[in-house]
């Protein structure tokens, strides 16, 4: 398998991973895509780590590290807009405002909805 394959194999593969809400395991795929190739879009990569590990953070009761992780993301995807892999960055953007509302509404890590969760389309 050629970089570009593998690089979109890895891609996907994260994709997938989050869509089935195992976040660790999109976090890992991705990180292996962040840190073995350089890609000219890492920030986009590494927004989309962020974001799952702030999940993992939720999931392990620490609700100040989900945050702070979602901040960062957000922060890496304010610097792209449009379609970018197939993400329409705007939406996912509106997505984690909710996430945002939602984590700051909770009395407890365990209230988290879930469905809230952004859906990367």
């Amino acid at each position: 398998m050629n970089n570009d394959n593998k690089k979109e194999s890895l891609y996907l593969e994260g994709i997938r991973q989050f869509k089935s809400m195992d976040y660790f395991e999109a976090h890992e795929v991705w990180e292996d895509l962040w840190s073995d190739y350089y890609n000219e879009d890492r920030k986009f990569i590494q927004g989309l780590i962020q974001l799952s590990v702030s999940f993992v953070h939720l999931g392990n009761g620490n609700i100040t590290g989900a945050k702070n992780l979602l901040r960062k993301a957000k922060e890496k995807f304010q610097l792209f807009d449009g379609v970018h892999r197939g993400i329409n960055v705007k939406i996912l953007l509106n997505q984690m405002e909710m996430v945002r509302l939602t984590y700051d509404s909770l009395n407890h890590p365990e209230e988290f909805d879930w469905d809230v969760v952004p859906t990367l389309e």
